[in-house]
């Protein structure tokens, strides 16, 4: 029988990397004479920007920690045990560099038992433990709390979460057995699956306390101090800490069910983890906590040795690290200071691109239009955005005052922009239209000013070309909602120069945004992929295949929504737009569908009513259109349109639209909230054999988003 030590120490030889943390004991007296207490401090030596993790040598210094503490409670020389973190952080998990190493089954099965024979000691010593959740918990270091026998947690935690199945997962060092047993499955189910596959939604201090995860809610100030207080009353009886009974009848069966409808909302049956997960807070009704620990074990390994787990960590590092090393951006040296900025239009788009600004950068932002009525509706709409920040309480009324006075709107663009040092235009979508306002920008703007674009499938180098310094201009691409996706497309016209480009990310970085380089070419990264993936969709509606088989064939991916609800949030005449301009561009791999057309003609808002709640086909866009008899299965649609985005994605690489495979995934990430467990798209185009099937070759190297070889 392998004991935990050789485990461990096996684990820790596959990962010679790891940042270690160590579990340091202190002892101390505990108020009021309650008796002499042991501390452990997980630690991994650096500041709070390096949160610790757990990997096999941390765990094995858990372990010795443990064997210290054990010792002492069998003799009787301690009263109790806490475990509690570094300043702002408790600890946030295993460290996910040490599971994309593993390439064995057993390998990845002995991290799962190895942190449960590490944690279960917690639960089993002699003496009452307490975990004292101080700062940011998340995944084992949530479950190293769970096995104590108390919690108390900090009102000042921004950050508690279980958000393994986000990534491919399951929380599997006892968070799917102990939770619902301490909480109830319905809570259990809505912070394990919810939270995790609601773009991994975090909970504070007073949550996880209402939640009945911790037994006392503390001031961040004294944290510490306070809680060994209450553990000291703990001890001496003074305190009983009650807990409410868990309903094991049907709420518990019920909340499973809920669980099962949310994953199938969310990842239409695509990823494993939310269903293992499932499966094991199912069978945790009965209370039987090892065999869930040995449930958890195989979910584990069997996730972990899967192709999402791995498409998973592939996305999250991609935005972690790639998102915020831009590559081929040029040297931030070389940026010029924004202390100004302005707006051309006065629209939704641009009054949502003046508060982003006004709010991220604090300068003045002073928004132009061409009569009075527009522009006092956009300044109108930016302080009112403004107000609802107040009355939600994420400003205070100092700041609201300060930010409704940086913003103003004139009608003269040489009053505007005389002194500004980045123009942002977001007026409509239109060669001529934009070039008429550069101009106009470019006769009363400062010299040094940067002249960015909003456009989503226009030539920049085109827009540039009447200009006198077509060096300044520049792409900048934002999502819509501007507020929610993170993806701002960073475009390079022919005549750019380096420090307006260097501007440009210099800008982006401030107002918090995920930036890609991209050259410029039609409709850049996102909305060319998703015109293709769309177009493909309407081609086989267009030629006679329903239009709800031709919807589900592409649920298997399990995509943020179908891609004619996507249509919708779009608009009809933006896809329409996107999907001309590209057909001039590429007329051969792009069609304009007649069917759209009519739909656009007709003033349709999209191909649904949703008069029962659910999406049906709306009856008159049902009379418009005009099938062929070609019909083709759901399996045949998906290889179809998987086949023409594993093209085209093939293609804008050959081109070099972005300088790799993971800057397309990066984008579809945080542009188009493709989900993680596809690793954005080229993982999963891999994975499937579609890559090797039309480009006779992967996007990515072996391991990189797989497992290794």
């Amino acid at each position: 029988m392998t004991t935990t030590a050789e485990l461990l120490k096996g684990a820790a030889e596959l990962f010679p990397d790891e940042v270690v943390t160590q579990a340091h004991v202190r002892h101390l007296d505990l108020p009021g004479g309650a008796g002499r207490f042991a501390l452990i401090t997980l630690d991994n030596g650096h500041d709070h920007t390096k949160p610790t993790t757990v990997g096999p040598q941390s765990l094995a210094n858990l372990d010795a920690a443990l064997d210290q503490v054990e010792k002492e409670a069998a003799e009787g020389s301690i009263v109790g045990v806490g475990v509690t973190g570094k300043p702002f952080i408790f600890a946030v998990g295993a460290d996910l560099k040490g599971v994309e190493l593993l390439k064995r089954h057993k390998d990845a099965l002995a991290i799962g038992k190895g942190g449960h024979d590490v944690f279960k000691r917690l639960s089993g010593l002699a003496v009452p433990t307490f975990a004292y959740y101080n700062g940011a918990a998340m995944g084992g270091g949530v479950e190293i709390g769970l096995h104590c026998a108390y919690r108390t947690v900090s009102q000042a935690i921004p950050a508690f979460s279980l958000p393994e199945v986000f990534l491919g997962l399951v929380p599997g060092w006892g968070g799917c057995t102990i939770l619902p047993n301490l909480i109830g499955a319905e809570k259990a189910v809505s912070v394990i699956i919810e939270n995790s596959l609601n773009q991994n939604k975090q909970l504070k201090g007073a949550q996880v306390f209402d939640l009945g995860i911790a037994d006392a809610l503390f001031e961040g100030a004294d944290f510490l101090e306070q809680s060994l207080i209450w553990t000291a009353s703990v001890l001496k009886g003074e305190i009983v800490v009650e807990r409410p009974g868990v309903d094991r009848g049907e709420a518990w069966d019920a909340a499973v069910a809920k669980g099962r409808f949310v994953a199938d909302s969310k990842v239409h049956g695509a990823a494993p983890a939310a269903y293992r997960a499932l499966d094991i807070i199912e069978a945790a009704k009965d209370g039987d906590l090892q065999k869930g620990f040995d449930a958890e074990d195989q979910a584990l390994a069997d996730l972990i040795m899967g192709g999402e787990l791995r498409s998973g960590i592939y996305a999250f590092n991609l935005v972690q690290k790639r998102g915020k090393r831009p590559a081929g951006a040029p040297d931030k040296s070389l940026a010029r200071p924004v202390t100004k900025v302005g707006v051309v239009g006065a629209g939704l788009m641009a009054s949502q691109l003046a508060l982003l600004f006004l709010r991220r950068l604090e300068v003045p932002v002073v928004l132009t239009d061409i009569d009075q009525e527009r522009v006092d509706k956009g300044v109108g709409y930016v302080h009112a955005e403004i107000e609802k920040l107040l009355g939600k309480g994420r400003i205070n009324q100092d700041k609201a005052n300060r930010l409704k006075a940086l913003v103003t709107g004139v009608l003269d663009k040489a009053e505007g922009f005389a002194d500004a040092d980045f123009v942002i235009e977001a007026v409509f979508e239109e060669m001529s239209v934009k070039q008429k306002v550069f101009a106009e920008v470019e006769a009363v703007a400062p010299a040094h000013a940067v002249l960015a674009t909003n456009t989503s499938s226009l030539s920049v180098s085109e827009m540039a070309s009447k200009l006198q310094h077509p060096e300044r201009v520049v792409g900048f691409h934002f999502f819509n909602p501007v507020a929610i996706l993170p993806l701002l497309e960073i475009v390079r016209g022919e005549q750019t120069d380096d420090a307006s480009l260097a501007t440009a990310f210099g800008v982006a970085k401030k107002l918090k945004k995920t930036a890609v380089l991209t050259k410029d070419a039609p409709a850049f990264v996102v909305n060319r992929i998703l015109t293709r993936f769309m177009g493909e969709i309407q081609n086989v509606i267009d030629e006679g295949t329903p239009v709800a088989t031709a919807e589900k064939a592409v649920e298997p991916l399990g995509l943020p929504m179908s891609p004619l609800v996507l249509l919708e949030l779009v608009g009809p005449a933006i896809g329409l737009h996107v999907s001309e301009t590209l057909n001039r561009a590429f007329p051969e791999r792009f069609t304009v569908s007649p069917n759209l057309k009519a739909v656009v003609e007709a003033g349709k808002r999209g191909f649904y009513v949703y008069d029962s709640g659910k999406p049906e086909l709306d009856p008159e866009v049902a009379a418009l259109l005009k099938q062929g008899d070609s019909v083709l299965t759901e399996e045949q649609v998906r290889d179809r349109v998987l086949d023409a985005v594993a093209q085209e994605i093939g293609l804008m690489l050959d081109e070099g639209v972005v300088a790799e495979a993971q800057d397309i995934d990066l984008c579809l990430i945080t542009g188009a909230g493709w989900p993680f467990h596809l690793g954005g798209i080229t993982p999963y185009l891999d994975r499937e054999g579609v890559s090797e099937r039309v480009n006779g070759k992967p996007f990515l190297a072996p391991g990189v988003a797989s497992v290794p070889a």
